[in-house]
């Protein structure tokens, strides 16, 4: 019997242009699924990009076409086009805020012509024509990109939130034309002019945001090395990274990136891999050992060989997980597109049905004509079109003062249904940096072992014995110069101090140099270890004198923290590269409920993924380069502002101080925000809906309608303000 073994699936990634909100996305993402050959399409609208898992035999092009034929573009992406996407981003930019500019004081004037000067300059042609020049810029050209989409929506027969404003500016417009040219009194310029011009204002906030996606996938890039000493024919020559390929010979000088993965070939030296792994401590590396492109050789001289390169390093692989992550959180659409996808359609039948109504049933055209405007006014997104920028601003303002910057609308749909808050360890919930915690001397004179083991680490540039020397400067205790100082890779360091021989270092270190370790003190070190300390021997004159216990130490407020979560109902977890043993400790220390230990940078998003397949709904805090495929592979991702800016930028939530209570108040301020939004839009349908059969019927001209729906913009900002009162 013989088995046909299936053809393995594809994985295509495509820019797209021309989405401009969530329903776009959506429907590219329909598509995309329909199309034969295709398994499964993941539409980004913050990257505007298309992850499509697909047959091997899929039509490209096919695909291209289909999406053409709705009205929009996609296009295989160009690698090497970083620079040019930021530029793009930033021209889109800077095309908002340029309608912003223009649309405001236009508006304002509107605004102040049309309210507050009163009725006799209503009724001066000159006043009236003015309010004309004045709304027709702001329509057409600030208001152009909303028009332009409108009718791309109406050719393929469907609507967004661009279709309600749309037909509610042009509504307020033409109707205000038609009573100008007709010598009527009632003009609705400034509604038509302030609608365009708050929403301009929020396309540029948003534009802003969008941009931040491609931001964070270009700094993890810059991290790498940008040429390497390779070693050819006993020659060493410096090359583009680009030239380096498997199975070179590269020298890594002291203080050096490393280029590119590899296996050490030749020397020692400690390993700096925070911005891999998080952990603040250097790893020593000798030869056989494996290390990673983009990590920093502190101390000696390396001679690698490249194992991986290009997309298959560390870094590329991060930066895959990161891009994969973002694309898997592009179906959240916003609130109103949703709904007007029904509120839109429906409108415009009434509008239809009220016309047609008064001309056949009551032979009144101008009547119908009047109530169909009036219809169209009264459903005018002006409420609409602030609910939801006027809570983030006021909302995210707040945010500001409170140390907590919230990046988009998404961001508080997801805090609501937060279950579990993951915390990484190093530089989230610790400080990040070694210090000494305790000295333990043998003889009970703790200051003079101090003394001495600062002495002899005094030229060391380990973590550990940075933090040994800074504890001893301190205190004011006064160093003497070491002299035969050595390094002992990955064990610790042996000096000459006031004539004696002094080792400093691990266990290891005690018994190669014959100095007898005395029960008491081998307990204590244990004990530290327990604590989740890293214990460090110290001897002279073939006995070990005392051990110093080292640890990066929590931050204030951290046990505090977990407290906050704990009342707000959360599961608080923690994830770190330690092993289990420090790991308990730590966790114990602040009352975390569950510890993921040993878990390395690709296995963060592994475990935040198990979490959310047992059913949590999960927040991941973090601050370094190997949290950011965790951030944005959570359900809300939260950054220490003190962090890498990959973090911050691949984020949800950014902490801008790096004290934790910010993350209980980030997540309480965006729940309230997002309460907010949810009722400005409630109370914005609701004015809406509750008066259409009233202007339906003839019983609402559009002054009044006019009126009604100006108060209920009223009371979605005041709504809004009263976020300004939150404190946390």
């Amino acid at each position: 019997m013989s088995t046909t073994q299936q053809p393995r699936e594809q994985t295509l990634d495509f820019d797209v242009e021309g989405m401009t909100c969530g329903s776009c996305a959506a429907r590219v993402q329909r598509i995309l699924a329909r199309q034969e050959g295709v398994t499964t399409a993941e539409v980004n609208l913050a990257t505007n990009r298309a992850h499509v898992v697909a047959q091997p035999e899929v039509d490209v092009q096919a695909l291209a076409a289909a999406v053409h034929k709705i009205g929009y573009e996609l296009h295989e992406p160009a690698p090497a086009q970083d620079d040019d996407r930021a530029v793009d981003e930033d021209r889109a930019r800077r095309a908002w805020l340029r309608r912003v500019v223009i649309a405001w004081p236009l508006s304002l004037v509107v605004l102040w012509l049309s309210m507050f000067a009163g009725e006799e300059a209503m009724g001066d042609p000159t006043v009236r024509w003015t309010l004309l020049v004045l709304t027709t810029p702001v329509q057409f050209y600030v208001g152009w990109p909303f028009l332009r989409e409108a009718a791309r929506r109406a050719r393929t027969l469907s609507a967004n939130m661009d279709t309600l404003i749309a037909m509610g500016t042009s509504a307020a417009y033409w109707y205000s034309v038609w009573a100008l040219l007709t010598h009527t009194h009632e003009l609705y310029f400034e509604v038509a002019a302030l609608v365009i011009a708050f929403l301009v204002l929020g396309r540029y906030f948003e534009a802003r945001a969008k941009g931040r996606a491609g931001a964070a996938i270009r700094a993890l890039l810059e991290l790498g090395a940008k040429q390497a000493r390779v070693v050819r024919d006993e020659v060493e020559t410096m090359v583009p990274i680009e030239e380096v390929i498997v199975g070179d010979l590269l020298r890594v000088r002291p203080g050096e990136k490393l280029p590119v993965d590899g296996e050490v070939v030749d020397g020692s030296s400690a390993v700096d891999e925070s911005m891999l792994t998080g952990e603040s401590m250097p790893v020593d590396k000798a030869v056989g050992d494996r290390v990673a492109g983009a990590t920093v050789n502190t101390s000696g001289a390396l001679t690698i060989r490249a194992t991986a390169v290009g997309s298959q390093t560390a870094l590329a692989q991060i930066v895959a997980l990161v891009e994969q992550a973002q694309s898997g959180k592009g179906h959240v659409q916003r609130l109103a597109d949703r709904v007007s996808s029904v509120f839109v359609p429906a409108v415009m039948v009434v509008a239809l049905v009220t016309l047609m109504g008064w001309v056949m049933l009551a032979g009144d055209p101008g009547r119908g004509l009047l109530s169909a405007v009036a219809v169209l006014i009264i459903a005018c997104p002006c409420a609409l079109g602030l609910a939801t920028p006027t809570a983030i601003m006021v909302g995210t303002g707040r945010g500001a003062d409170l140390g907590v910057l919230i990046k988009s609308v998404d961001v508080l749909e997801r805090t609501r249904d937060i279950t579990t808050v993951v915390f990484d360890k190093t530089g989230t919930l610790t400080r990040g940096e070694m210090s000494l915690t305790d000295v333990v001397a043998a003889d009970g004179e703790a200051t003079g072992l101090l003394a001495r083991a600062a002495a002899a680490e005094h030229d060391s540039e380990h973590p550990i014995g940075r933090a040994v020397v800074g504890a001893a400067t301190d205190q004011g205790i006064q160093l003497a110069r070491p002299g035969g100082f050595a390094s002992v890779a990955g064990q610790g360091v042996r000096a000459r101090v006031d004539g004696t021989e002094v080792w400093v270092g691990r266990r290891k270190l005690m018994a190669e140099a014959g100095l007898v370790l005395p029960a008491p003190l081998d307990d204590t070190a244990e004990r530290l270890e327990a604590q989740g300390r890293t214990a460090v021997f110290a001897g002279w004159d073939g006995e070990v004198r005392g051990v110093l216990g080292v640890a990066d130490t929590l931050k204030d407020g951290a046990a505090d923290t977990v407290r906050r979560l704990h009342a707000m109902g959360l599961q608080v977890a923690m994830i770190t590269g330690d092993n289990a043993r420090t790991a308990e400790a730590i966790a114990a220390q602040v009352g975390i409920d569950r510890v993921l230990a040993e878990v390395l940078p690709a296995d963060k998003v592994a475990e935040v993924r198990r979490l959310q397949h047992e059913g949590d709904v999960v927040a991941m805090v973090g601050d370094g380069v190997n949290d950011a495929p965790a951030l944005v592979q959570a359900d809300l991702g939260i950054a220490i502002g003190t962090g890498t800016d990959v973090a911050i930028e691949s984020s949800d939530l950014t902490l801008l101080r790096s004290d934790l209570d910010g993350v209980p108040t980030a997540i309480a301020l965006s729940r309230r925000t997002y309460r907010t939004i949810v009722q400005n839009l409630g109370w914005a349908f609701a004015y809406n809906t509750a008066a259409i059969p009233l202007a339906a019927l003839g019983l609402l001209n559009p002054m009044i309608a006019g009126a009604a729906m100006a108060f209920s913009s009223v009371s979605v900002v005041t709504n809004s303000l009263r976020l300004r009162r939150f404190s946390g």
